[in-house]
């Protein structure tokens, strides 16, 4: 397959793959004549396992240049195998980019150019969704309320002992959460990174519910068994009505937008 890009590599600093052109074209220190690079290949310079602090240690550099975002960032990394993975959907590309088979390069863009210097009010907007899914329970018909009890109270149980408890109520009326809940998942959110809380929001945002969202972030499911949860009313409907061949086009694409959300937390994270 052709590549939109020959080479796709990934290093420490942008300057070290200049340096390293540099002294491959004068054939190194000895004049001794080097290969041409393997364009499938990852090379990394400086510190491979940089500590969690060290945030925006690895670029990629496309056919030598480093990537930029939309807004003309530098696409500056806080992993390797963040690097790694955004690395490959770039190699992935054939004749033309296509930018729906590129969800971490999305997510790490949104990260830089909408994210950083804005994570208090990133946060507000994830916290909206404490007015969340698993708070709305049906009054029937009973299958459907048992279903809902059975699936959706462990995750809230779960949730009251790390973070709040959150009201439960019936119908479609808003159900106000308690101040002190809304204040204890506030400071939950608080101090995650613009990474993280990029994924974070497209995660709450796709299921709906702060609780699935944080649930998938801190390991207490993944994403498949999150998407499941958050979709229990529509395939309840589904196994009584019928499935819809349209809404299981759109549920396979949100659960894919979900399974890429939670990588990128796993490789932002390192």
């Amino acid at each position: 397959m052709r590549r939109f890009y020959k080479e796709v590599i990934v290093l420490a600093s942008p300057l070290e793959g200049e340096a390293a052109s540099r002294s491959d074209a004068v054939g190194g220190k000895r004049g001794r004549a080097h290969p041409p690079p393997d364009p499938t290949s990852l090379r990394f310079a400086g510190s491979t396992s940089p500590s969690r602090g060290e945030a925006n240690s690895y670029f990629i550099l496309l056919d030598g240049k480093p990537i930029k975002t939309p807004m003309r960032k530098t696409q500056a990394l806080p992993t390797r195998g963040l690097a790694e993975a955004v690395a490959e959907e770039w190699r992935g590309q054939g004749d033309k980019i296509v930018p729906p088979t590129m969800p971490l390069t999305k997510l790490a863009n949104t990260a830089i150019d909408r994210v950083t210097r804005r994570e208090a009010e990133i946060a507000e907007q994830v916290l909206a969704y404490a007015n969340d899914l698993l708070c709305y329970r049906a009054e029937a018909p009973d299958d459907l309320v048992a279903r809902q009890n059975e699936s959706w109270n462990p995750l809230l149980d779960w949730a009251a002992e790390r973070y709040a408890p959150l009201t439960v109520g019936t119908g479609v009326g808003y159900i106000a959460q308690p101040e002190e809940s809304v204040e204890a998942l506030r400071n939950g959110l608080a101090g995650r990174d613009a990474f993280v809380l990029t994924a974070l929001h497209a995660s709450a945002t796709l299921c709906g519910s702060l609780v699935l969202a944080l649930a998938l972030a801190d390991g207490r499911l993944d994403a498949e068994e999150a998407f499941a949860l958050s979709q229990l009313d529509e395939r309840y409907q589904a196994e009584k009505w019928g499935a819809d061949e349209e809404a299981q086009k759109r549920a396979q694409a949100l659960a894919a937008e979900l399974a890429a959300a939670a990588r990128f937390i796993r490789l932002a994270r390192g």
